[in-house]
């Protein structure tokens, strides 16, 4: 098994890559709202710009996939990876509170595994480039893929639920939050566990400037506050965890502004991140 023979394998893989990420466009357009896109092209134009991106994405994975393979698809790809990075980057440091928008529903800020994955994409590109056939004619090579689309799925925060969240879960079960405790309210170090884990935490953990500020308890629910910094402005996120549930998707979370107390920002829907 050759350089060649791994680099002929690349496009299937980038192929199939950009295919999914153009399919949870196409399906989601209204994702276009989350990211920095409207901040960059406006709001009327941020939709347009999404599915145009969507429909690139396909049409260089169809060119990378179908034969004959030339360059040009690979030099595309590179292009378009390459694009994806200066996006991510811009959204990170501009509207920091901006979601990917790459593949799949996340209320998740964009994050240094987003960018990775965009420098990974960038690096099969490039091999890709030096291959002169197709995909087809990599033969074994193409098990190289498997270990190269782990590491894609690991830096998806679009697939943690498929894979990550079991396994925090499962060691939920293994070690209780409230094992061992004579109280019936839960201690402040698993409450704080448990809002760690939760799809509200990764929805504005990229806003947070503090550990626990503050907490208290009301009737039903534990409520944990920490420093936040929204748009530039200072801010309050206020975590609420349920006494009587004790699975991460339970938590709930609002960013308020910490001089007028308006809500900001509240994830709406935190089961799919």
């Amino acid at each position: 098994m050759g350089t060649e023979h791994v680099a002929a394998a690349q496009p299937l893989l980038i192929g199939l890559l950009l295919l999914w990420s153009s399919y949870s466009k196409f399906r989601a357009p209204e994702q276009a709202d989350r990211t920095a896109l409207p901040r960059l092209v406006g709001d009327s134009r941020a939709k347009p710009a999404y599915v145009a991106v969507a429909a690139l994405e396909a049409f260089i994975a169809l060119a990378l996939l179908a034969p004959p393979s030339w360059a040009i698809e690979a030099v595309a790809a590179a292009a378009l990876a390459a694009g994806f990075i200066v996006f991510l980057v811009y959204s990170k440091v501009v509207v920091p509170e901006a979601s990917c928008g790459c593949a799949g529903k996340s209320a998740k800020p964009v994050g240094y595994r987003a960018i990775a994955r965009a420098l990974l994409l960038l690096a099969t590109a490039v091999v890709a480039t030096t291959t002169t056939v197709g995909w087809w004619s990599a033969g074994p090579a193409l098990a190289v893929l498997v270990v190269e689309a782990a590491a894609f799925v690991m830096l998806s925060a679009e697939l943690d639920r498929y894979w990550l969240l079991p396994i925090r879960r499962f060691r939920i079960r293994l070690s209780h939050p409230y094992a061992g405790t004579a109280s019936s309210t839960a201690p402040l170090a698993a409450t704080q566990r448990r809002v760690l884990l939760s799809p509200a935490y990764r929805a504005v953990d990229g806003m947070l400037r503090s550990d626990i500020h503050d907490y208290w308890d009301d009737d039903d629910w534990r409520y944990l506050s920490y420093v936040a910094r929204y748009d530039g402005r200072r801010a309050t996120a206020v975590f609420a965890v349920p006494h009587g549930d004790t699975t991460p998707e339970s938590v709930r979370v609002a960013v308020v502004d910490e001089t007028s107390g308006l809500t900001l920002y509240r994830p709406a829907v935190l089961a799919v991140v």
